[in-house]
Order: C-alpha cells, then sequence, then structure tokens
C-alpha cells in the first residue's frame, strides 16, 4: 500500500512537472509573439506617420517672415486665409513639427501655433529671411513698434 501511495506520488509529480514544461513554453510563446506584435505596431505607426508627412515645405527658420494659408470652414464652405507674421520659434520634429508665427494685429500682438503637416495648412511661403542669433525669438513680445523688426537675410 506504501508503495502504491509512493508510485501515485511520482506520477503525479511528473505529470505536474509536464504540465509546468507545457505552461512555460506557452508562456514562452506567448512573450514572443507579444514582442513581435508591439515590432510590428510600431512599424504599423511609423509607416503611417510617414505617409502623413508634407513631401513640399519650405525651409523655415526662426527669423524668417511667412505666409500661412489657413483652411478655414463656415457651414458647408471651405476657403483659404492667409496669415503672415515672423517666425519666433520651431518646435519638435517629424509629423509634430511645429511653428509659432507671431503678427501685429490692430496693435495688438497676435501669435498662432502651426501644425505643419497639418492639413489645416494649406499652403507655407517665405516672404523674406530673418537674421537672428537666437532658436527662439520670445524678446519680440515685449517690444513695440520698429523695435519689433528683424533684420533681412540674404545669404538663404
Amino acid at each position: 500500500m506504501a508503495k502504491e501511495k509512493q508510485e501515485n506520488e511520482l506520477e503525479t509529480s511528473i505529470e505536474a512537472d509536464g504540465s509546468i514544461d507545457v505552461a512555460v513554453e506557452q508562456k514562452e510563446k506567448k512573450l514572443v509573439s507579444e514582442t513581435t506584435k508591439t515590432i510590428s505596431i510600431s512599424n504599423l505607426i511609423e509607416e503611417f506617420e510617414n505617409a502623413q508627412l508634407k513631401k513640399e515645405l519650405p525651409e523655415i527658420y526662426v527669423g524668417d517672415t511667412v505666409k500661412v494659408g489657413v483652411k478655414i470652414t463656415e457651414g458647408n464652405k471651405q476657403r483659404v486665409q492667409p496669415y503672415e507674421g515672423v517666425v519666433i520659434a520651431k518646435r519638435h520634429g517629424g509629423l509634430n513639427q511645429t511653428i509659432t508665427v507671431r503678427r501685429i494685429f490692430q496693435g495688438i500682438g497676435v501669435e498662432r501655433v502651426f501644425m505643419l503637416h497639418s492639413p489645416q495648412v494649406a499652403s507655407l511661403k517665405v516672404e523674406r529671411r530673418g537674421k537672428v542669433r537666437r532658436a527662439k525669438l520670445f524678446y519680440l513680445r515685449d517690444r513695440v513698434g520698429k523695435a519689433t523688426r528683424v533684420k533681412q537675410r540674404f545669404d538663404r
């Protein structure tokens, strides 16, 4: 009787070990499939972002005066409204690239941030190049009148 119990315990431990091995193999397969899923998902996101990038964008630098054509929807009509001003900041890169454009409207400074690859931006044209020595021109916010002018650059 004691021998039968020991044999039964051995069989159950062997069966349990076998099931543990199977469970470990299944977990390893799941981990491998999850890593391949994350790789393929990141590839899909990267491909989608590359497809959304605009191909024809001019070289824009901080200090440039640009004219941005913004799509405006009024009811069921769409029109393009130009927004002209000085680029005071550039941020991010790739699909999330943005520029901050500042202009004076009726004596008040107005700034807008545009995502360059957005469908809302219909056109982008550089009117004149600016000669500046800083990456961000936030100091222009404190200036009034002729002091807000940026020297023109002719070499680009």
